[in-house]
């Protein structure tokens, strides 16, 4: 059992007056922009966060390295996906993706427990970067409180003095009060709790990751021992057995996925819907045993001889291959069923993740051929990447673009469930014909309604877009929801 001491981190260095200044930034920040919800105010505050992190990190005599600034990045980009659109699902996967880079650009490492762990290491330092924080403000103050006292003073004045003034000149110029107003958030005594919660969010955070940025945790030092080798036979037969179901399931799928509609309905008496319906959840199930078992045989096989490393490779290699079939498979059952039924946002999900599977395991077949010890950043750096496609590709819109070309082909299309899509389906559903255009963006024009004094830091250029496009071609004033109701659309059957 290692200690923890081994792999914790080290002393951080003292912490520099930069570091204090941007905190307290962030805390504000995070106080009077995020408390209407993600948009452009998720990058305004990750700026001065940013410029904590550099300083702590130069003072501890840090330097960016390439994989460093390959996470930083990412991370970064990864905030611009709720400023672009407007639908809060893939706002969350990828505020909490970019969470987990902005970790791992803090710790470094290239092993698996680095990966694995990084991406929560920052927590570890909740307590410690207070502490540390609280230490260099007594230095800095010699120690004694009355030093303390002019620098709160000079703090509360300006506060009085911009006050005072700013309420002055909005007095006495419209358009400075229009432009005041739009700067600054309109802060209510019921929210007073929520804002300090925001402030003490973003302070304490960036004390947190500027602390780990001073002494990270040296997760590449944690020991993972290697599995014990088994023999030949005992590790080869069960998976050349594998192997050749998956032989026998592929030439199956090869003959009757990609042999057309006839090919389906012949071989199984179903239709195309119901014969993808059926098999994409079980694939999707044996792509991720399929690495469960990959992770196991490598941690058991023989690697005494070059002849068990030639072993190794050519039936875990085969295996890989004969996985990506099973890859291609669910994806086309997929496609199979989005032609029947429509694109949501469960399918288009579970479908990215299975592209992601496929993805993974070309890489552990890579690392077969060039060595292993690139593949956890690796792997690790295509999720971000692909959290990072999936959010700008605006999910909510690819799904209404999917089921309007459906609907111009078929006539068929799921109104109650467009009408659930956010603001980022307008441009897309704006081409369907009426009443179902004024139908399905009945709900999402109300929506906008509601947040129509939403502040511009927290609006997203999707719902710009979705106003924008709803002004110059306004829903019909009779497609509330009884009227579209006696269309017979709000039983969740398709409008034909």
């Amino acid at each position: 059992m290692p200690r923890l001491i081994d792999f914790g981190p080290e002393d951080p260095a003292p912490i520099r007056t930069a570091t204090l200044w941007a905190a307290l930034a962030a805390g504000i920040l995070s106080m009077l922009l995020l408390g209407e919800g993600l948009a452009v105010n998720t990058i305004i505050v990750a700026v001065p966060a940013t410029l904590a992190v550099y300083a702590a990190g130069r003072r501890a005599g840090r330097r960016p390295r390439a994989w460093a600034l390959v996470w930083g990045v990412s991370g970064l980009a990864l905030l611009m996906v709720p400023a672009l659109h407007a639908a809060q699902w893939p706002t969350f996967f990828a505020v909490i993706t970019a969470l987990g880079a902005g970790s791992l650009a803090l710790h470094g490492g290239r092993t698996w427990p680095a990966v694995l762990l990084g991406p929560i290491g920052a927590f570890t330092s909740l307590v410690t970067g207070q502490v540390w924080a609280w230490q260099g403000l007594r230095e800095r103050v010699g120690g004694d409180r009355g030093h303390l006292v002019p620098i709160l003073r000079a703090l509360v004045v300006a506060a009085v003095l911009l006050l005072v003034f700013g309420m002055l000149f909005a007095g006495a110029d419209a358009a400075f009060a229009d432009l005041l107003g739009s700067l600054v958030p309109d802060v209510s005594v019921s929210d007073g709790p929520w804002r300090v919660l925001l402030f003490a969010l973003g302070l304490f955070g960036t004390l947190a990751v500027a602390h780990t940025a001073a002494a990270p945790t040296h997760w590449d030092r944690v020991p993972v021992p290697a599995g014990r080798a088994r023999s030949r036979v005992e590790w080869a037969l069960p998976l050349v057995g594998l192997v050749a179901l998956f032989a026998v399931f592929n030439a199956v799928q090869l003959a009757v996925l990609f042999g057309g509609y006839d090919a389906v309905l012949k071989e199984t008496g179903q239709t195309y819907a119901e014969y993808a319906r059926q098999g994409f959840w079980q694939l999707l199930m044996a792509t991720l045993l399929t690495l469960l078992v990959i992770v196991v045989a490598l941690r058991w096989a023989p690697r005494t001889r070059s002849s068990d490393r030639t072993l190794v490779r050519g039936v875990l290699g085969t295996l890989c291959a004969l996985a990506l079939v099973v890859v291609a498979s669910a994806v086309r059952r997929m496609d199979m069923y989005v032609e029947a039924y429509g694109l949501t946002r469960l399918r288009i999900s579970v479908l990215t993740m299975e592209l992601w599977l496929g993805l993974v395991i070309v890489l552990i077949m890579a690392a077969g051929v060039w060595g292993a010890r690139r593949l956890p950043r690796a792997v690790a750096a295509s999720a971000v990447a692909g959290v990072l496609v999936f959010g700008l590709a605006s999910p909510d819109a690819l799904i209404a673009e999917r089921n309007v070309e459906r609907y111009e082909t078929t006539g068929r299309f799921d109104l109650a469930y467009a009408k659930g899509l956010s603001a980022d389906a307008v441009p897309a559903m704006d081409r369907l014909k009426e009443p179902l255009r004024s139908c399905a963006l009945w709900d999402i024009r109300a929506d906008l309604d509601e947040r129509d004094d939403t502040p511009w830091y927290a609006t997203s250029w999707g719902d710009v877009e979705a106003r924008r496009i709803l002004d110059e071609r306004p829903v019909s004033p009779g497609a509330s929801r009884p009227a579209c109701g006696a269309l017979g659309t709000e039983t969740g059957t398709e409008y034909r």
